[in-house]
């Protein structure tokens, strides 16, 4: 069991991938939505502009965490896919 992946699934496109390969989003107990970090309620979004714009257009963490979303998290995780698609690959 040590090196079995742990899915999770998108809200977005739907898709099971492994944990690490996506975003977590997670609305603490104590209040407020934090990214890949804490304890609480999880979302899981793919690192892709389709399905950034799918979660923002239909709302899907909002429902997902059942909570409001401030419009600045998504801002963040638009920032964030930008600066990964500038980020060189490993040869």
């Amino acid at each position: 069991m040590a090196g079995r992946p742990v899915l999770r699934r998108c809200v977005a496109c739907r898709t099971l991938r492994d944990r690490r390969e996506l975003w977590r989003v997670v609305r603490q107990a104590e209040g407020g939505v934090v990214l890949d970090q804490g304890m609480g309620r999880s979302a899981y979004l793919c690192p892709q502009l389709s399905c950034l714009e799918e979660a923002r257009k239909r709302r899907r963490l909002q429902r997902a965490l059942r909570c409001p979303l401030d419009e600045r998290l998504l801002d963040v995780l638009m920032q964030r896919l930008s600066n990964e698609a500038l980020r060189p690959t490993p040869p």
